[in-house]
């Protein structure tokens, strides 16, 4: 939360410009910003299954206070489009991933051991 601030702080003057790529690495930025957000809160929350739509709302919520923030930056204005498009996809994104991650990985078997022997 503390990155996401501290960038989304910086006046429109001293954004780097990365010419034709500009758009696609900010907009980038706001789907990877916000897919670790929603990771974290998920992890927090002991990844509970039933609690995946907690950590969404949570990444989404903190999106809406964010473009709040930028309002108040020189050169920043707040936008609908960042917290509807690139941020909600970026959460969405990272918990399906972590949902599917989970489920396969509950449903693996483990570790085969034979009877009556011991693990070294």
């Amino acid at each position: 939360m503390l990155i996401i601030f501290l960038f989304s702080a910086r006046p429109h003057s001293e954004l780097p410009d990365f010419d034709k790529a500009d758009r696609i690495v900010k907009k980038g930025a706001h789907i990877v910003g916000y897919a670790l957000l929603a990771a974290a809160y998920w992890r927090a929350l002991d990844f509970q299954h039933g609690e995946w739509w907690l950590a969404w709302c949570l990444a989404l919520l903190y999106a809406v206070t964010d473009e709040f923030h930028q309002s108040f930056v020189p050169g920043r204005s707040p936008s609908v489009w960042d917290v509807l498009i690139f941020d909600n996809l970026g959460a969405l994104v990272s918990i399906f991933l972590l949902r599917l991650y989970k489920t396969q990985r509950s449903d693996s078997p483990g570790p085969i051991v034979e009877r009556g022997k011991a693990r070294s």
